[in-house]
């Protein structure tokens, strides 16, 4: 019923998985591990990374994700510090595309569609702080491998999947979402940390 709103939530979906998924390969590439560069990854074009299942997924339930970039940490000269890297960039280039926009908004705080940019804000600062859970297949969860090694992350990455549905069903089930519980009041505190409007937290 708000068109604006409807095309704010995609532009501000499509460009947050987009960097997401693309810094993730970029720093993949530098650190010496081209695999995401020979699938055609290091692109900032959409169709590269939005998942069609995904993207229905999040349009219809709230949920979704990208095509996950393919990284081989054999490739990295420090394996552990490779995976860190490389996990991080994703929620931290979300969390700097937040920032750039909040700036515009705090510079023009009258532009003409501002809650698309506000919309590009919250999802940003949304796809940071759920990816940083530490949950597999979630970055967090290769950024504790990174931390702690003698965790293996991916002997609970389909467990990991299971979780994840599972809490979206209890939510849908008793209607509170506990996963919102735990990133929402991050996402508030990152909010006022960037100066983003105050309807963002």
């Amino acid at each position: 019923n708000e068109p604006i709103k409807t095309l704010g939530f995609i532009i501000g979906i499509i460009i947050a998985v987009t960097v997401h998924e693309f810094m993730h390969g970029y720093i993949a590439n530098y650190l010496g591990d081209p695999t995401a560069k020979y699938q055609g990854r290091l692109t900032l074009n959409p169709i590269k990374h939005l998942d069609p299942l995904g993207m229905i997924f999040l349009l219809i339930i709230g949920f979704g994700w990208g095509r996950p970039v393919p990284v081989n940490p054999a490739n990295f000269q420090n394996p552990r510090l490779g995976e860190f890297l490389t996990s991080i960039a994703g929620p931290l280039s979300n969390f700097v595309i937040a920032f750039i926009f909040a700036i515009i908004l705090r510079i023009f705080p009258s532009i003409p569609y501002a809650v698309i940019i506000n919309l590009i804000i919250y999802f940003n600062l949304a796809i940071c702080v759920f990816n940083l859970l530490p949950v597999p297949p979630l970055d967090g969860s290769k950024i504790v491998w990174a931390i702690f090694p003698q965790i293996n992350v991916d002997a609970f990455e389909q467990l990991g999947v299971a979780i994840l549905f599972g809490l979206i069903f209890i939510q849908y089930l008793i209607g509170y979402s506990i996963i919102g519980s735990i990133i929402l009041p991050i996402m508030s505190f990152l909010a006022r940390v960037i100066g983003a409007p105050a309807a963002l937290y």
